[in-house]
């Protein structure tokens, strides 16, 4: 049965027609277009990864995952040596915690970015309320100082590390732990860190192909409605690798290079080198930890080796009959280093990398790109070393370029922990920040401009500090200015030496000047219904009459308790018909707190009224009036320069009152209030004054305020606990030139180190230091001095005169 199966088998095949060499032919060509050749045809091809998921996991293929962080930059260059020291060992923990299994890939895009859309975004539209002239001057005074900075480049900084894995869980569970860690170690280094999801890591690609800005456009339901691929929405329209030496991607020239490290040793410079130049390129730094154990046996393999060829050397030397000591210089030097190697991976905490360092250039011409690569050649030069063009592997330098953790290109260098940890990825912050961003000077350090929005800050609250002359008030009214022209916050000043009246004029503001002579009186019993975040504003208010009644009264010891009783209980009636018929003419006035005192028939009641007899009917009687100014302008100033010296202090603890209660009424608005409090001192020498500001430093920031106090010494709000939590709760600290006594408490306080105090030592006015949210920076504020508002703004007597 079976040998007959095999014969009608045999005959049936004999029987069938055979192919022809052409069929067979086309045969194979379908074949082969259908398996593929190995090489890529598309841009898409080019991209070596095989799937993006959303959490922003890849798969590269070959059970390979990778995942990628961004970080961000720290003061590593205007740092303390110690500090300095302690970032270099930290990461020389983070790369020792590498094991072989764990591919390591540092990416820093160094992007230009669109001027003319940046200048753009400093232009304000028209408001047809009398300062859009102002606002043009204001934005082309931004604009100039865009062009004097060098915020021509955008620099990010990611690490992607590559792990193997049988499927995608077992891979997402480990990469989970390994970002964990990895986070932690920028966290102890101060570094700000975040784990990108795949949108995020698709758009790092995106800008890396489209190095000419153009805006990325994703949505994962794209993907199954169009039939696309996450590749489709990030590759360039074409890649060209027909020159052996560069490469067009879309409408850019590109080369891609390695540096090839024949000194000793790097400095930590060389990285910010790269990175400083003025072109868009991307520095790679792709690190393959080894096995402890192959590493040693590397190294010793290597000394038996040098052993060997100088024992040949040796023996050569007895045939010839010359001294056997005498050895080549290289063989004394190798086996020198390698020892040396080999003790420091044995007894000195230090593992052994491969390590590759990739340089992918842009360039709209070639002579454009070529200028780059030999300004970049230059940068590598400079710290003995050579960047070498990647001659026929431009397509595998790009790839190799891209932040997905796949190196192509197997040109290595073995370097210790120590020796791949001294290429620092830091330099120097910035504060660049979009939305309401306002303008506070240049970074002295790298040239770009200095933007930011307090009011996103943890602690909006700010001071302004600095010796006479070195430019407080002018950064107050710089960023005034920049409030009032591009929101619509409100702006309040307490003025004790009567310098902000140009400015007020000239933005349209009302000027309250407080003294004995003005017809401009403001009401201490002011009050309005959200005067307090509880249902009872009237007790707020209280406190704030009994903390004036203080003040009158004088003495040590304060109010007694039954003083505080007789005065709250006034308070209590005179406010009745007030809050019953809410308008204007029911608000009470001093002289019906008076009345309401002496009415109770107590002592104690009769010695509050007979100490508010001076302040009703006596000769200062200046705060007994209704309100008659207009207190709702957006630009109000307190001039209290002509205030007679014993009304001075309960005049400016009114002032307090009268911003607590416009802060309360603009907060149901959306509308935030900036306080400005010039001469911050004269407030925190009064137990009243400088506890009422305490408490505005504690809870402006939930009802929309942002209070700024300047002062000349820092040493004025360490006189209590209480003042000298208004330091602790300020996250916006503007340092101008310091005395030598204030410098001293900054640094220990803010952390300040050696090199940063030169900023703030016998600095030019508009130079210091600023302080925000942690971050310290060094700025230089060149405003032009040819502008309206820069005459408006100065103090200096022969620019004022000229006003």
């Amino acid at each position: 049965m079976s040998k007959r199966a095999d014969s009608a088998e045999a005959k049936s095949m004999a029987d069938k027609p055979k192919l022809t060499r052409a069929e067979r032919k086309q045969i194979e060509a379908v074949i082969r277009k259908y398996r593929g050749d190995g090489k890529p045809h598309t841009a898409q091809d080019t991209i070596p990864y095989q799937i993006m998921y959303p959490d922003g996991i890849c798969y590269l293929g070959n059970r390979r995952y990778s995942q990628s962080i961004e970080f961000f930059d720290i003061n590593y260059l205007l740092a303390q040596p110690d500090d300095q020291t302690a970032i270099f060992e930290y990461l020389c923990d983070l790369y020792n915690y590498l094991d072989s299994s764990i591919y390591v890939q540092f990416t820093y895009p160094n992007r230009k970015s669109d001027r003319e859309q940046l200048a753009r975004s400093f232009e304000m539209p028209p408001c047809n309320d009398g300062l859009d002239p102002i606002r043009q001057e204001q934005t082309d005074i931004l604009k100039r100082q865009l062009a004097r900075g060098n915020n021509g480049s955008v620099k990010t900084k990611y690490i992607t590390y590559t792990i193997e894995a049988d499927n995608l869980k077992a891979a997402r569970a480990r990469l989970s732990r390994i970002s964990l860690d990895i986070q932690g170690y920028f966290k102890i280094m101060g570094a700000v860190s975040r784990v990108l999801d795949g949108k995020e890591r698709l758009e790092v690609l995106h800008g890396i192909m489209h190095p000419d800005g153009e805006r990325f456009n994703f949505d994962w339901k794209w993907l199954a409605a169009g039939g696309l691929s996450t590749k489709d929405f990030i590759a360039p329209s074409s890649f060209a690798f027909k020159n052996s030496r560069m490469f067009q991607m879309g409408g850019k020239l590109c080369a891609a290079s390695f540096l090839q490290i024949i000194t000793p040793e790097l400095t930590d410079r060389i990285l910010t080198d790269f990175l400083d130049t003025d072109s868009s390129l991307v520095v790679n730094v792709h690190i393959q930890a080894l096995e402890q154990t192959e590493a040693v046996k590397m190294v010793k393999r290597k000394i038996t080796d040098l052993d060997a060829m100088k024992i040949q050397e040796q023996k050569k030397a007895v045939r010839d009959g010359y001294d056997m000591d005498i050895l080549p210089s290289d063989l004394a030097t190798y086996g020198g280093a390698a020892k040396k190697l080999l003790q420091d991976l044995q007894s000195r905490n230090e593992r052994y990398f491969l390590l590759t360092f990739l340089v992918l250039n842009y360039g709209d011409t070639k002579r454009k790109l070529e200028n780059d690569v030999f300004r970049t050649a230059g940068v590598a030069q400079k710290h003995n070393c050579t960047l070498t063009r990647l001659d026929f592997q431009q397509e595998r330098g790009l790839v190799s370029s891209l932040p997905l953790g796949e190196n192509q290109i197997h040109i290595t260098r073995g370097m210790t922990t120590s020796a791949v940890a001294i290429i620092v990825p830091f330099v120097t912050q910035e504060l660049f920040q979009g939305g309401d961003s306002l303008y506070y000077g240049l970074n002295a350090k790298s040239g770009n401009m200095i933007m930011l929005d307090r009011k996103n800050a943890r602690s909006p609250n700010g001071l302004v500090f600095g010796t006479p002359g070195g430019g407080k008030s002018f950064s107050c009214k710089r960023e005034m200015i920049g409030v009032l022209l591009k929101t619509h916050d409100h702006v309040l000043v307490c003025d004790p030496e009567g310098e902000y009246a140009p400015l007020v004029k000239l933005l349209h503001g009302q000027i309250i000047k407080l003294s004995p002579t003005s017809r401009d009186y403001l009401n201490p019993l002011d009050i309005n219904l959200n005067y307090s975040e509880d249902e009872n504003p009237l007790a707020l208010k209280s406190d704030f009459v009994l903390s004036l009644c203080e003040l009158i009264m004088g003495g040590k010891t304060g109010l007694e308790a039954i003083e505080r009783t007789v005065i709250d209980r006034a308070v209590q009636r005179i406010y009745q018909p007030y809050f019953a018929d809410p308008r204007p003419e029911n608000m009470p006035i001093l002289s019906d707190l008076h009345a309401a005192l002496t009415a109770q028939h107590l002592p104690e009641a009769d010695r509050v009224a007979q100490a508010l007899d001076l302040y009703v009917s006596g000769s200062l009687n200046f705060f007994n009036n209704r309100t008659t100014v207009d207190i709702d302008n957006r630009f109000v100033c307190f001039d209290i320069k002509e205030l007679p010296k014993n009304l001075k202090k309960p005049g400016m603890l009114v002032i307090q009152d009268q911003v607590w209660n416009r802060v309360t009424r603009n907060r149901n608005t959306g509308v935030s209030t900036w306080y400005y409090a010039d001469e911050f001192h004269l407030l925190l020498k009064e137990p009243q004054t400088a506890a009422y500001s305490a408490e505005i430093w504690k809870r402006f920031r939930k009802w929309g305020g942002v209070p700024t106090g300047a002062t000349q010494n820092v040493k004025d709000l360490l006189s209590s606990p209480e003042i000298e939590n208004i330091l602790e709760n300020s996250d916006f600290i503007c340092m101008l030139n310091q005395a030598a006594g204030d410098r001293k408490i900054l640094a220990e306080r803010l952390n300040i180190s050696p090199e940063q105090l030169k900023f703030v030592t016998n600095s030019p006015p508009g130079e210091g230091l600023l302080f925000f949210e942690n971050v310290i920076l060094p700025f230089a504020d060149k405003f032009p001095r040819d502008t309206e508002l820069y005459r408006i703004m100065s103090t200096k007597p022969s620019e004022v005169n000229g006003v």
